[in-house]
């Protein structure tokens, strides 16, 4: 897999339908550990069943190792009296990462006459400050960094915690594997990853109804906690960079701007090939895209391919998040990824008043675009299908009257509706992490709770 993984990064799309093949021959055989189930997100085509398929299988060989080690420390529970629920939040990202960037404000906003709030940590301290900003907000900051998996396991499971919120699931540098020791009475799959982390070790996904309507219950092995209207928080105090001029970025000042800041590995063939025909469609436009040294070059290339110019590709550095978003608000258009979409970069466009146009999937990596311009009010910038996204970015591109209005309604609805009302999606999580107490407390076994419905 480090293979696709180096290719993925690289752009090189030659063999993404043999590395898909070779991925379900792989699954169909039920090959434990073979296929992470990072790498299905972005692969085209894979269905959300094949993804918990994948997760099922991804962690068995360990988890059935560690099991003579997890019985002997068959850890228990006591219905706690405390009048504070123990919520744990387990990360490797508590530094300079997207996950923080989000959560930062709603670790904030968490009640504390109702709620006591740990991290547990094993990740870097990149020295830039988040660290220290989210240290003053927990009541505890453990760091689990130097402790083996059931080390770790017993520390948390040690601070008598009730929900334990994991905030990685499979990604890079995760050691979500703590989950399946069991520390907490109730564990739940939160923000870090879009989709289910499979087997029984996880009882609840933070999710909301567009995302995973309960028709789909069946690719989850985690029960539907819905939220009323996104379930990525994104706060109303990120600061934005002073004003820049596009000739600072390389852009042109009048040409129109299409953007997109996702990860290379989330560009798909199929997408690339609507983003060239857009560039050929609207003279003068270029496409502003992620710097990745080792991508860049491959991208020119598959542009010229295309019969576009390789300079109409501009590049931009990475820079701190406040440069970063005052920058991003130059972009005329941001276009989405798919099946991967844009998450935090996405939330980052609207917060700046930039409009993204997405294209809606079956799996929850590619509804997360969809959910937010649901939870803002811009529902009629999700396509069904990519001719569908193309047109849509072509009408936008090419009627500024059209833009105009949606950058209107952008800016109209940016602070009256939720998708950046902190201290109400606050509440609504934690009458969510409540009610599971509730039905723990009861002998309940866990099922879809909250509003199942969108919310009008």
């Amino acid at each position: 897999m480090k293979f696709y993984d180096r290719s993925r990064s690289l752009c090189e799309w030659e063999r993404v339908e043999e590395w898909r093949e070779k991925m379900r021959v792989s699954l169909a055989a039920q090959e434990s550990n073979k296929v992470s189930p990072f790498h299905l997100l972005s692969i085209p085509g894979v269905s959300a069943a094949e993804q918990r398929l994948c997760a099922d299988l991804w962690l068995k060989d360990r988890i059935d190792a560690s099991a003579l080690e997890r019985a002997d420390l068959a850890f228990s529970y006591t219905n706690n009296n405390r009048p504070k629920i123990r919520l744990g939040y387990l990360s490797s990202d508590f530094h300079e990462h997207a996950t923080a960037f989000l959560l930062a404000e709603l670790f904030e906003a968490h009640d504390r006459e109702q709620f006591e709030v740990y991290a547990y940590s094993y990740g870097p301290d990149d020295g830039l400050g988040m660290r220290q900003r989210l240290c003053e907000f927990f009541d505890s900051f453990v760091d689990l960094q130097a402790l083996s998996l059931s080390e770790a396991a017993q520390a948390i499971h040690h601070d008598n915690i009730d929900i334990l919120i994991d905030l990685k699931g499979y990604t890079r540098g995760t050691r979500t594997e703590i989950l399946s020791y069991r520390p907490a009475p109730i564990q739940v799959n939160y923000l870090g990853y879009p989709g289910t982390l499979g087997g029984d070790f996880c009882d609840y996904i933070i999710t909301d109804p567009y995302l995973t309507p309960a028709a789909s219950a069946a690719d989850y092995s985690e029960a539907f906690a819905y939220l009323p209207d996104s379930y990525q928080p994104h706060g109303r105090h990120a600061e934005i960079g002073k004003p820049t001029k596009r000739a600072q970025h390389g852009l042109d000042e009048h040409g129109f701007v299409f953007c997109c800041f996702n990860q290379a590995y989330k560009i798909t063939p199929d997408v690339f090939d609507i983003w060239c025909r857009l560039l050929y469609s609207v003279p003068g436009s270029v496409l502003w895209l992620l710097k990745n040294s080792k991508a860049k070059g491959r991208l020119r290339n598959e542009a010229y391919q295309r019969g576009i110019a390789p300079d109409r590709l501009i590049f931009a550095d990475d820079l701190p998040q406040v440069e970063h978003l005052g920058r991003l608000a130059l972009a005329d258009l941001v276009l989405d990824t798919q099946p991967y979409n844009a998450h935090t970069t996405a939330s980052d466009a609207l917060w700046v008043g930039v409009p993204i146009v997405t294209c809606v999937g079956d799996t929850f990596a590619s509804r997360v675009a969809g959910s937010l311009l649901h939870a803002i009010g811009l529902p009629e910038l999700i396509a069904a299908d990519l001719e569908g996204y193309y047109d849509l970015a072509l009408e936008l591109a090419t009627n500024p009257a059209r833009l105009s209005e949606v950058r209107q309604k952008l800016a109209d609805n940016r602070l009256s509706t939720p998708l950046f009302d902190i201290k109400a999606y606050t509440r609504h999580l934690e009458a969510l992490y409540k009610t599971m107490w509730q039905r723990h407390v009861a002998g309940d076994l866990p099922i879809a709770i909250g509003q199942t419905e969108p919310r009008l």
